[in-house]
């Protein structure tokens, strides 16, 4: 199946790291990244990996739960794990899913013929607290994953969840934001006192909220 933005996160129940976990019940209410790995011991991924833990701290403050995908075993997880701590300083602070079986994988659209008949491409899904996934991305296997980018759409998604607004081209936290277009200028006015600049008819902007 393919999953797209604004659907419902596929539930799941699936070993990992740190033991076997339903997905919904990990998750609760809080937010959620699940981003995958084409199989244990890559180069990139091990990169990848230790980045993401030296983050969690951050993303912690955000509300958010971070879990990874390989389709290796829980037992080759651990070996690469402790890889990962030599190569990155720091140990993996967050569950890897086993997916030899790839029944998740599956369920997320991570099998790509045209890349790999038996590794998952590598994927990032925000979730909500909703269960909607709210951003996908993929890339290929060559390029590492920017994870300032993924924790500036965090904070753009969360930002948009709370107020009617939208974020303009490389906006980061602090900026100024657009105002929705379901609200008239005279909305956005009263509801937000730092005030309102209609640049256009369509593109009004306003302080971070």
């Amino acid at each position: 199946m393919t999953v797209r933005i604004g659907d419902d996160a596929p539930n799941f129940t699936a070993e990992t790291t740190q033991g076997r976990v339903n997905f919904y019940d990990w998750k609760g209410n809080s937010w959620a990244i699940l981003f995958s790995h084409p199989r244990d011991f890559t180069p990139v991924c091990t990169t990848e990996l230790g980045t993401v833990a030296k983050l969690m701290p951050e993303f912690a403050a955000r509300n958010t739960k971070v879990i990874g995908l390989s389709v290796d075993p829980v037992e080759s997880h651990h070996t690469w794990e402790k890889d990962i701590g030599e190569v990155m300083g720091t140990a993996v602070n967050f569950p890897m899913i086993a997916d030899p079986d790839r029944t998740v994988s599956t369920l997320y659209d991570m099998i790509h013929p045209n890349a790999s008949d038996t590794a998952t491409v590598r994927s990032v899904f925000i979730i909500g607290p909703d269960n909607k996934v709210k951003l996908s991305l993929t890339y290929p296997a060559s390029a590492g994953r920017n994870f300032d980018e993924v924790m500036r759409v965090l904070d753009a998604l969360q930002l948009s969840a709370k107020f009617p607004v939208a974020t303009p081209a490389n906006w980061r936290p602090g900026q100024d934001v657009i105002v929705a277009l379901s609200m008239s200028t005279e909305e956005a006015r009263a509801k937000f006192p730092k005030g309102v600049t209609e640049v256009k008819s369509y593109l009004r902007t306003t302080p971070n909220p």
